[in-house]
């Protein structure tokens, strides 16, 4: 938990990165671990689990999500929007970390991992902070155990000698090889830096030298035609990572330059980016996707975790296509959306896993019926298939039990209740996994375990990637925590940013039936 910053402590600009500690921002230390709710909230109101017992464990698995991988020396960032204050997600000094706390987390599961086998883990996508070829190689090859150079452009060390600082090269452990582990795609997959499809302009300039010229493509109907301020970037060889070339047009009379210019920045299209997941060393090929999706851009598919438990899990592209109509209320590609073709797959999935006796999750990157209707963190107000149709839909299955998802860097849990009171196995539950970027900076596990009365508890728990203390890791969790003191960030839930919880949902007497004597030891 984060320590309170002292009463006479300067206000300073996010940037000013040396002034963190000695003004206290940042220091933070472990809290006790936070006890499981229990949540009967889809549940007959009449129904208490008192007397009921965990009697099997169905599946265990975990999560990751919004990551956003970065190049923080890239001349095509968003940094101006944020490096005085603004938007924290355009700029934090946790940029500099990005590969050393997914690498932290990898570590992390492999112990967890040896203490209770995982049957599988998934990514929920934001891999990547925007669109670059050497953003989602890091990200891949930190899972894959590669040798990773988390610098880019010309070689920079800004504490000379190797492991003491955020560009040196180093050795990543590596996901353990018997987890088979999937990924879904989001936003900043997809979209310049999560945000706008990339034009001729972006392309050019993410290999270049020069830094991007816009004006704020969050409120400028112009977008990324847009001009009128540098965007800036980070200079790698400082050991604070400085901002440069970061300012108005006027004020900078000759346009700013990063150090070097580097082909491996270079921006992918939705199809590329999944192809990329086929070059790996650890299972399955292709992650999840196959060659269907990469020639078609079509990035939903469905993978059962164990061949003797029916569980069905449905990996659903729920971000904006790059050619659909914008939302003219909410500038940006940031919406949740689903266009016909999705949405007649995932009945089609939905359909097929009920007639067959299957368990049902949903794993996709954006969350739904938590987000106001003029939200750009919601459901687009232009898509074919709106909001409420989709949750109306989901709730004609019994057989679904949970939705997952990141996009909010939140730990939040929504029931989502049966329409029908008389019919409580309609409803089902929604858990969205916080950010490995940002503070709290944690993963999820998921136990989905069999109890004695015709019921099944979701078990999901935050986790904090282990970091030893003066590791790179350990100055990135710094810096998350300096960061929602300085923007002044409410966590939520209150008041840590965590939250653990017991998800309990009715199974069908055909479920009960089927799940009877399945499973392992809980």
């Amino acid at each position: 938990m984060p320590v309170p910053v002292l009463l006479n402590a300067e206000n300073i600009y996010p940037y000013e990165v040396s002034k963190y500690k000695q003004n206290g921002y940042g220091d933070w230390n472990y809290g006790p671990g936070i006890d499981f709710v229990k949540r009967l909230d889809i549940m007959p109101s009449n129904y208490s689990g008192a007397s009921a017992n965990n009697t099997s464990s169905l599946l265990h698995f975990f999560t990751i999500t919004d990551i956003h991988i970065t190049d923080k020396e890239s001349p095509a960032q968003a940094i101006y929007l944020g490096y005085k204050g603004g938007s924290p997600s355009t700029y934090s000094p946790v940029m500099l970390y990005s590969t050393q706390v997914l690498d932290a987390a990898v570590q992390t599961i492999n112990a967890l991992h040896k203490q209770k086998p995982f049957d599988f883990g998934i990514s929920l996508g934001d891999t990547c902070n925007s669109i670059q070829y050497n953003e989602l190689r890091w990200y891949i090859d930190v899972l894959d155990g590669k040798n990773i150079n988390p610098d880019s452009g010309a070689k920079d060390d800004p504490h000379p000698g190797p492991h003491n600082d955020y560009q040196d090269e180093y050795k990543a452990a590596g996901l353990d090889k018997t987890i088979n582990w999937y990924q879904a795609l989001g936003n900043h997959d997809h979209f310049w830096m999560g945000f706008l499809p990339p034009n001729d302009y972006i392309r050019r300039n993410m290999t270049g030298e020069y830094i991007v010229n816009l004006g704020n493509p969050f409120i400028d109907p112009r977008g990324l035609d847009s001009r009128g301020f540098y965007m800036g970037s980070i200079n790698g060889s400082t050991p604070y990572g400085d901002v440069i070339g970061a300012g108005s047009v006027k004020d900078l009379k000759t346009p700013p330059k990063v150090l070097s210019a580097d082909p491996n920045r270079r921006a992918l299209s939705r199809t590329e980016w999944m192809s990329e997941f086929f070059n790996t060393s650890s299972s399955p090929k292709g992650h999840g996707f196959n060659q269907s999706n990469v020639r078609t851009g079509f990035a939903c598919y469905t993978f059962e975790p164990k061949s003797n438990i029916p569980i069905k899990v449905i990996v659903l592209d729920d971000t904006q296509r790059d050619d659909d109509l914008n939302n003219p209320d909410t500038l940006g590609y940031g919406h949740a959306s689903l266009d016909n073709e999705r949405y007649d797959w995932l009945v089609k999935e939905l359909d097929k896993g009920q007639a067959e006796g299957k368990l049902m999750i949903i794993a996709a990157h954006i969350p739904i019926s938590v987000e106001q209707a003029d939200s750009m963190m919601g459901w687009n107000p232009a898509a074919p298939i709106s909001e409420a149709q989709l949750i109306s839909k989901l709730h004609e299955y019994p057989n679904l039990i949970l939705w997952i998802a990141g996009h909010r860097h939140l730990n939040i849990v929504t029931a989502l209740k049966s329409p029908d009171a008389a019919r409580p196995e309609l409803g089902f539950w929604e858990v969205e996994t916080a950010s490995l970027r940002d503070f709290p900076q944690q993963l999820r596990t998921f136990e989905i375990v069999r109890n004695s009365d015709n019921t099944v508890s979701i078990f999901a728990t935050d986790v904090d990637p282990a970091v030893k203390d003066g590791s790179l890791a350990a100055i990135s969790r710094s810096y998350a925590a300096a960061t929602r003191q300085i923007f002044n960030m409410t966590p939520d839930p209150m008041p840590t940013g965590s939250y653990n919880a017991e998800l309990v949902k009715q199974l069908t007497p055909g479920m009960q039936a089927k799940l009877s004597g399945v499973g392992g030891g809980v």
